[in-house]
């Protein structure tokens, strides 16, 4: 005996929910993940920056501590005085999105306190520095968290995202003490 008409209707619509269900499902992760992409390893992406009337780019100073400098460097630097010398405070924002930092190197000198903020531009990431024992939560998209630390060796240390497989699909950077 052969399924009636209405057997294969139900049949039919049952598919075409399922259907349907799976698009929304991949739609819905393919958002989460982020929309558009930023392909550029600038330094305007990586630090605040202020442009200059002559349309150089230098890195806008925080406001610790004297002597505040500028450089052209890729990080905000201020010298703050001590009873052993100069310690350089080096400011960056790190911005992660589609498995990848928007900064992959950052330079520093041995002694140099850090200030890095990490803002999360797509999909769930954290960063991390297991060096120098420092790392963010993992954070949604627009959060942003702020850590510091010393630098206090030298050497090349490699940042990265602890979520799931993202630092073998190469959400990771440098961290460069000289």
């Amino acid at each position: 005996m052969e399924p009636s008409n209405e057997s294969k209707n139900g049949n039919l619509v049952g598919l075409a929910l399922l259907g349907i269900i799976a698009v929304v499902v991949v739609i819905g992760f393919i958002l989460s993940q982020g929309q558009g992409s930023n392909t550029g390893n600038s330094v305007e992406n990586k630090v605040k920056m202020e442009e200059l009337q002559n349309g150089n780019k230098l890195i806008k100073e925080s406001t610790e501590g004297e002597n505040d400098t500028l450089g052209e460097t890729g990080e905000s630097t201020t010298s703050t005085p001590s009873a052993t010398g100069t310690t350089q405070v080096k400011e960056f924002i790190v911005k992660g999105s589609n498995f990848k930092f928007d900064i992959t190197e950052i330079k520093v000198k041995v002694g140099d306190k850090v200030k890095m903020t990490f803002e999360n531009t797509g999909g769930f990431h954290d960063w991390n520095l297991d060096e120098f024992n420092v790392g963010t939560k993992v954070l949604n998209i627009g959060e942003k968290e702020t850590v510091e630390f010393t630098a206090s060796k030298a050497g090349t240390f490699e940042y990265y995202c602890s979520v799931g497989q993202h630092r073998q699909m190469g959400m990771k950077g440098n961290l460069i003490v000289e």
